[in-house]
């Protein structure tokens, strides 16, 4: 794209200026005044703005339009014309977010410098946003067990509305994925996504990283809310955000425009709100840590994310993702999975979710010593992993009871870990660990072990049962 929009209320001015940019190559477009400016602008944002300061018989001036497309197309670089020796209005415009001034009567060299640099700063954004966009569309949502479907369906549902989500789960989910996932498949997907991560911003610089700061020297710094217009802004665990914060974000939620810190000026800004928390914000909100008109603000749309325990079906389908990522961004080796490495993997415990899997695959990979199938013993044998040993350890509780009492606690905790690994499939269970199908049926029973859905699984648990008093 090389469309300039020249605007001059001096014809001879913007038909000099369209010659010379045409003569070079460039597309051009032609207004005399402000509301001609604003027609061409909103028609079809221009790749650059050529802009007087100075417009005749018109309802804005340039420093008004320029405030106007720097807060509805900030991506639009503007190069400011000023006449009149008026060096101070210009370097105004600079510190408004003009890209460079030109002062008439110009010089044709250094106009068509300008004019390039600008060009290239306008084809870079562009490049960036193209970048950003396929950043977000390689947010792959990987999954077959029936919990990771029925969160999907839910997110599927509401990626073509505006509403706000807020989605929940445990830490290392992939809440931010499901985030992008939304994002992805929305009618935002050219916008930007900008993640504010709530946790890790210092409680006293929170305003000036959302809304921007605005001083004489500096001029104006976007903040994240700016720089999320027209696209998706995600507060990361939205619980960790302080409460001075969380009531102006309310006020942005209901005006939808906010003063940048140092500023007097009014932003307005046209975002999607998705949010995310690993927190129970009803016990937040009754510790008076969080406010709970932000709270019914953002959880119009509530989604929960599982976790790992609750898909373990898709743990081979996940880990051998990851494998192919890495193999791709970081050149490490493209492995198989041996049958051994999934079934301890899907009986492994996952306190840090998809995350904590990720994280291991990775090690793996890097300290592994082939391109063969990975092994079961290239995994650790627990959450931090065990020394080799050739004898075998019985638990303290194992340890302290006679045989046949250890042994039916053995049985049902085995039989719960396969049932929740195959996801509640009997049949499956019932081949993997070798019994008919229905002799299963009475083993589960006589342990007094039950399936029950959860989050559209099959979930495995203990029923609780009275003993009968001797």
């Amino acid at each position: 794209m090389s469309d300039i929009l020249i605007v001059d209320d001096e014809r001879d001015i913007r038909e000099l200026i369209s010659d010379i940019l045409e003569d070079e190559g460039y597309t051009t477009r032609l207004a005399g005044n402000s509301e001609e400016a604003m027609s061409e602008i909103n028609d079809e944002p221009p790749a650059l703005l050529i802009l007087d300061i100075w417009l005749k018989d018109s309802k804005m001036d340039g420093i008004d339009i320029l405030k106007t497309v720097k807060r509805d197309n900030p991506d639009v670089p503007v190069v400011i014309i000023s006449g009149h020796g008026n060096i101070e209005i210009a370097v105004a415009a600079i510190k408004q977010g003009a890209y460079d001034f030109i002062e008439k009567p110009f010089n044709i060299d250094q106009l068509l410098v300008v004019i390039r640099r600008a060009m290239e700063t306008s084809r870079l954004r562009r490049e960036n946003q193209e970048l950003r966009r396929k950043d977000v569309q390689t947010a792959e949502m990987v999954g077959n067990s029936a919990s990771f479907r029925a969160m999907l369906g839910q997110l599927d549902k509401v990626t073509k509305s505006n509403g706000r989500v807020m989605l929940s789960g445990p830490s290392g989910v992939g809440k931010e994925v499901a985030a992008r996932y939304i994002h992805a498949q929305s009618n935002r997907a050219s916008g930007p996504f900008v993640t504010v991560s709530c946790a890790t911003i210092e409680p006293d610089r929170m305003e000036e990283v959302l809304f921007g700061r605005e001083t004489p020297e500096r001029g104006i710094d976007p903040g994240l809310l700016e720089q999320a217009h027209g696209g998706v802004v995600f507060f990361d665990e939205v619980a960790d955000m302080p409460p001075g914060s969380q009531s102006k974000i309310l006020r942005v939620l209901v005006d939808q425009q906010f003063q940048r810190v140092g500023g007097t000026d009014k932003v307005r800004v046209d975002l999607r709100v998705i949010s995310s928390t690993s927190r129970d914000l009803d016990a937040e909100i009754a510790a008076g840590r969080f406010r709970q008109e932000l709270y019914h603000r953002l959880n119009v749309v509530p989604v929960a994310v599982p976790s790992l325990a609750e898909r373990r079906e898709d743990i081979p389908v996940l880990a051998s993702h990851f494998i192919e990522t890495l193999n791709k961004t970081q050149g490490l080796p493209l492995r198989e999975l041996s049958e051994d490495a999934v079934a301890l993997m899907q009986t492994m415990v996952w306190p840090g979710n998809v995350r904590q899997l990720r994280n291991l695959i990775e090690r793996v990979l890097i300290l592994g010593d082939g391109n063969g199938p990975i092994e079961a013993r290239e995994l650790p044998s627990s959450e931090e992993g065990t020394e080799d040993s050739d004898g075998a350890v019985l638990s303290g509780t194992l340890a302290t009871l006679p045989l046949r009492e250890a042994r039916e606690v053995f049985e049902r905790e085995y039989l719960l870990t396969q049932i929740n690994r195959f996801g509640g499939n009997i049949s499956r269970t019932a081949n993997f660990v070798g019994m008919e199908r229905s002799a299963l049926h009475r083993k589960l029973k006589s342990l007094g072990v039950v399936t029950t859905s959860k989050s559209g699984a099959r979930v495995a648990r203990v029923e609780q049962v009275e003993e009968d008093a001797e």
